[in-house]
């Protein structure tokens, strides 16, 4: 089911939407603000996933209103903003909002001309190439491992092209992670056709299960892994999601339904928990309600996470998911194949957490070497030699210093009696050169 970006933001970021033609309008009367709830009522009725409950959250905005609740609301946003709120006090559920946009109930009209719904698809199109549909940075990690940040998970009608070759770029990695630590989620479609690369294509696997309010009439529906893809398949290679506080919706589903599959490793924090699917809906000539529409469940044992979030298989700060995971992933490709234990071994300085180095002690650092020297410039380590060729070194702790650029090779301050005596070059083979230090 397609559910946009825009819809499946928290509640409390999407409460209403000021447009310029608001800037001069009439206050609300008493009977604009019935109206609004009577539509809104009806609204939530024939489209909330949980008919019954639909019908008593409608009449508490009624009794509400009835109350006095919405006098004090004079103008639309005020009274979009008060409707939101009590729509999550009732339901607890914080997908809903109420928002004022009168020119998208226009657009959402005109969408039954088809000259028009095409320029406004055409417009979405060109809304989400300047995002890349999606796919905000993609790159080999040492060690062979692809790696894919995601912004949101596009319409793959639109998008079929930019994840085709995204699809194609990590397949000769021996592991992928996948970066949803900032993700909001998106259409699950784009979910289906990225996750059908983890699974082979001969066997039936079904993915995600549910079912949704489509003009008034329940289809059930599942998603099943593809049978033909744009890339070869990474089946059997480990994968890595990264997940956040704020990794909602579609990028949650795409987590949790390969850790329950068992096809990823979740590293990170525990996500936001919103599990319902949700559709834009209008009210009115000027009012629009976020509505969740469906359920979905996981193909084990047909639960969700609403509420409660995806919990990781590696629980740490969002910020440090991308070292962590990549050291899990050098170590299980190490444990697979002792072949790559010595890469392992050499980029886990690289990866540990370790500290600041302090000033003093990058300036002991700095000084010359044969044929070489280094120097300290605004805080950084620069090492130069034939007098022109220079690069930043990197601290990586215990004496090491990463070379910006180079993956081959790295120094270490050799040291004697407390006293720095010479940079010693270490090769990725083990074998040593040493430049002493000149006076």
């Amino acid at each position: 089911m397609k559910t946009k970006r825009w819809i499946i933001l928290l509640a409390a970021t999407t409460a209403w939407l000021v447009t310029p033609a608001m800037a001069d309008e009439a206050p609300l009367t008493a009977a604009d603000k019935r109206a609004v709830v009577e539509q809104l009522g009806a609204t939530l009725e024939a489209n909330y996933a949980f008919p019954d409950k639909a019908k008593t959250i409608a009449a508490t905005l009624r009794r509400n209103l009835d109350a006095g609740a919405y006098d004090a609301a004079t103008d639309r946003r005020k009274l979009a903003s008060e409707l939101t709120d009590d729509l999550i006090a009732a339901s607890n559920d914080l997908h809903f909002s109420v928002g004022v946009d009168p020119e998208w109930v226009a657009d959402y009209a005109a969408k039954q001309d088809p000259a028009r719904a095409a320029a406004l698809r055409e417009q979405d199109r060109r809304d989400e190439a300047r995002t890349n549909f999606g796919f905000t940075g993609l790159r080999y990690l040492d060690g062979n491992i692809a790696y894919v940040d995601l912004s949101h998970f596009a319409d793959p009608e639109l998008g079929y092209d930019a994840a085709a070759a995204a699809m194609r770029f990590v397949e000769n990695g021996d592991a992928v992670i996948y970066d949803l630590r900032y993700n909001n989620g998106g259409y699950l479609e784009m979910a289906q056709l990225l996750a059908s690369q983890l699974f082979p294509g001969d066997k039936d696997q079904e993915l995600f299960d549910y079912d949704y309010n489509l003009d008034g009439r329940r289809v059930a529906r599942g998603q099943w892994v593809l049978p033909a893809l744009p890339a070869k398949r990474l089946t059997g290679k480990p994968v890595y999601v990264l997940t956040g506080s704020t990794s909602f919706s579609a990028a949650e589903w795409f987590a949790y339904t390969l850790k329950k599959l068992g096809r990823a490793t979740l590293v990170g924090e525990r996500t936001a928990g919103g599990a319902h699917p949700v559709d834009r809906k209008p009210v009115g000539t000027d009012f629009f309600l976020q509505v969740p529409i469906g359920q979905i469940r996981d193909p084990i044992d047909r639960g969700d996470f609403e509420g409660q979030g995806v919990a990781p298989d590696h629980l740490v700060p969002s910020a440090d998911a991308l070292a962590v995971a990549h050291r899990l992933a050098l170590a299980d490709l190490a444990k697979a194949d002792p072949a790559k234990q010595a890469d392992a071994d050499w980029l886990a300085p690289m990866l540990a957490p370790r500290p600041a180095p302090t000033a003093a002690a990058l300036k002991a650092i700095a000084g010359r070497y044969e044929g070489r020297r280094i120097d300290l410039v605004d805080g950084k380590l620069l090492y130069t030699w034939r007098e022109r060729l220079r690069l930043t070194l990197e601290p990586l702790g215990g004496d090491l210093l990463a070379i910006e650029g180079v993956r081959d090779f790295r120094f270490r301050i050799a040291r004697k009696g407390g006293k720095i005596v010479a940079l010693t070059r270490i090769d990725r083979d083990g074998t040593t050169t040493d430049y002493a230090r000149l006076p």
